[in-house]
């Protein structure tokens, strides 16, 4: 089995945060794969699929953030799944607002739901989707801007990201992490090379 796990706060006041863009992702995931997260299970909800001769559990923990290494380390062991098997989708202010980035292992940086997930763990040897949601303005606490909503003009690369991370999981359980991050991370780079030129081409007819 696979555990694809979305962080994000419990609660309706939550809801369109730039904090629970994993829990967003999971909803367009279950979704798409027309199933639903409502099983309580281990400190969180789950839902169930199988594609590929594979079986996928998403599941969001119900603990708020800085709990859900319980609901994680939980559904490991009571489903006795593998570390490689696990994928946590989170938001992250190191990258720019809409970019997705996959990686294999790491720290949690800031991230105090990645920092419950290790520690409860005991090894952050998994993979992980990051989404980018940018930095708060100088000055602006931290708390405030994660727990903030994203403004309308974001809305179009935040859905893209989403659909970007869905198709990250998809290639994460058909082929792995490698190549998940291979397809995900250098398209993400070959479409910012590609808007550069495009920026730059203005300024050059604008200057001629």
């Amino acid at each position: 089995m696979h555990l694809i796990v979305g962080l994000g706060n419990i609660g309706k006041e939550y809801d369109g945060t730039r904090h629970n863009i994993g829990f967003e992702t999971l909803d367009y995931l279950s979704d798409k794969k027309g199933i639903t997260i409502t099983k309580k299970e281990q400190h969180g909800v789950t839902g169930v699929y199988r594609e590929g001769g594979h079986k996928i559990m998403l599941a969001k923990p119900t603990t708020y953030m800085n709990n859900s290494g319980l609901c994680v380390a939980g559904l490991m062991n009571f489903y006795d799944i593998p570390l490689e098997n696990l994928l946590v989708i989170y938001d992250d202010i190191d990258l720019a607002t809409g970019d997705v980035r996959i990686r294999q292992r790491g720290s949690a940086g800031t991230h105090n739901g990645m920092r419950s997930i290790i520690a409860h763990l005991g090894n952050p040897e998994f993979s992980r989707i990051r989404i980018g949601i940018g930095r708060p303005r100088l000055g602006s606490e931290l708390v405030h801007y994660v727990l903030g909503r994203f403004p309308k003009s974001e809305f179009p690369v935040m859905e893209n990201a989403v659909i970007e991370a869905a198709k990250g999981v998809d290639i994460f359980v058909k082929d792995g992490v490698d190549l998940a991050m291979n397809q995900i991370n250098v398209r993400k780079k070959i479409e910012k090379t590609a808007e550069k030129k495009t920026e730059e081409t203005k300024d050059q007819e604008k200057s001629e």
